[in-house]
């Protein structure tokens, strides 16, 4: 049973820890140093649409990030490693007010080196995948079937790799030529397979629990050896479209437990998709609040 949500959740739009150095602030998450191995991860509540990140906080957002990734983290180990290290002691490099800071939206992580691109896998036609469709037939230069609708499901999941843009920047669809070019043949395959059955198996899981997984993407990151890891978010309204599995019909943007709603919002503004964001109605920010912790609940029933 979830816990009732009537009380008020305090937002973090920026984390401001001063114990150890900060190295990164990205579209969501600040990532601090902890010595020469590890890093803390924090994941704020601020929210990028467009890749531009919006004035205001999605109030418990980042909490609701941080389980359901480290949910998925500990579900697919049986498949590669990841880069959480929980036996390291945080209370040894922070505050007790940092500590409480940052409690149920951070992790400790190894240091790894992140691979240069983003790991797509879609299952569905949406997004920049249904634009790339309808252009060219084809998304990634894999050639689809004619006569599809938008989010129409696809034969089969496919592999749509993305540029990973700075922040500011919007992400670009690559070929898989282009990624064999950046990371080696073997390691492209690696990351190409291991992408398309987390995706089958993440799927399969989700629609059990009344979701879909649209597309979603990963990033991977490999060690002193050459071994591959699972870095950054997995599988979060962040990084992939959940769409409720009662609702769905082809045809329409589907309704979605994701950031799409604030992204369907934004796309009636008369906004040309480039900072500074436009502020958004607390309608909107309530509403969004309330589909990450749906997501939550519907995923891993807490």
């Amino acid at each position: 049973m979830s816990a009732p949500q009537s009380a008020p959740v305090a937002a973090l739009y920026e984390s401001t820890l001063t114990s150890v150095p900060r190295i990164h602030r990205g579209k969501v998450r600040d990532i601090y140093a902890l010595g020469d191995a590890h890093m803390l991860i924090v994941t704020s509540d601020r929210l990028s649409a467009f890749d531009v990140i919006l004035p205001q906080p999605i109030p418990g957002k980042g909490a609701v990030l941080t389980a359901v990734s480290n949910f998925w983290m500990a579900r697919f180990t049986h498949l590669l490693p990841n880069h959480l290290a929980p036996d390291v002691d945080l209370a040894k490099y922070l505050t007790p007010a940092e500590l409480a800071q940052v409690a149920g939206r951070s992790n400790v992580v190894r240091k790894l080196k992140a691979l240069p691109i983003e790991a797509v896998a879609r299952g569905y036609i949406i997004g920049s995948g249904w634009k790339d469709y309808q252009k060219t037939g084809a998304i990634c230069g894999i050639a689809l079937p004619a006569g599809l609708q938008l989010a129409d499901r696809l034969p089969e999941p496919i592999f749509t790799p993305a540029d990973k843009a700075p922040v500011g920047q919007h992400d670009e669809n690559i070929g898989y030529a282009d990624v064999e070019a950046r990371i080696g043949k073997d390691l492209a395959a690696q990351v190409r397979d291991i992408t398309l059955r987390i995706y089958r198996e993440a799927s399969e899981y989700a629609r059990t629990r009344g979701i879909i997984i649209a597309d979603t993407k990963f990033e991977f990151g490999v060690d002193e050896h050459g071994t591959l890891h699972l870095i950054d978010e997995a599988l979060t309204p962040d990084s992939s479209r959940f769409w409720p599995a009662d609702t769905y019909r082809p045809g329409i943007s589907p309704p979605s437990f994701d950031k799409q709603f604030v992204r369907d919002y934004l796309e009636t503004l008369d906004w040309d998709k480039k900072a500074p964001g436009p502020m958004l109605p607390a309608e909107i920010i309530e509403k969004s609040a309330a589909k990450y912790r749906e997501a939550q609940r519907l995923l891993i029933g807490a």
